[in-house]
């Protein structure tokens, strides 16, 4: 383990950790440049075989990555057809601000009566929801 990395968790008995889910693109370089763009953090890349690629990249301080793959037949999915992938934040406004500053196109904020939800896509169409829920600490 490096130094930046935060001690992964036991799991326990009767545990179910959601911690990695697939998000299909055409192009793994751009998906991967896209994503660091916004914070997110390259944990691997790695080619174990020929035609194989898996790259996984994870949101700052989140539990849950992504994963960018080709050749791997068990995670394959027509390209763009991930959504609704949620990010939880604290301040939309200003995450929503953050991240069209580092390049992604976030529709305004909106009030789903005392939820904040605020939406974008990654350059295949994959789509986001950032979700801010004002009691929650």
């Amino acid at each position: 383990m490096t130094e930046s990395q935060t001690p992964v968790p036991p799991v326990r008995p009767g545990m179910l950790l959601l911690e990695l889910v697939p998000v299909p693109v055409r192009d793994i370089d751009r998906a991967k440049d896209f994503y660091t763009g916004l914070g997110f953090n390259a944990d691997v890349d790695v080619r174990p075989a020929d035609g194989v690629r898996y790259v996984q990249l994870t949101p700052p301080g989140s539990a849950c990555s992504i994963a960018l793959t080709e050749g791997l037949p068990g995670m394959d999915m027509p390209v763009g057809t991930q959504r609704g992938l949620h990010l939880v934040v604290s301040d939309i406004e200003q995450a929503r601000s953050d991240l069209i500053e580092r390049g992604a196109d976030v529709d305004p904020v909106e009030d789903m009566g005392g939820v904040f939800y605020a939406r974008f896509a990654d350059p295949d169409g994959n789509t986001w929801t950032l979700q801010h829920m004002p009691w929650r600490p």
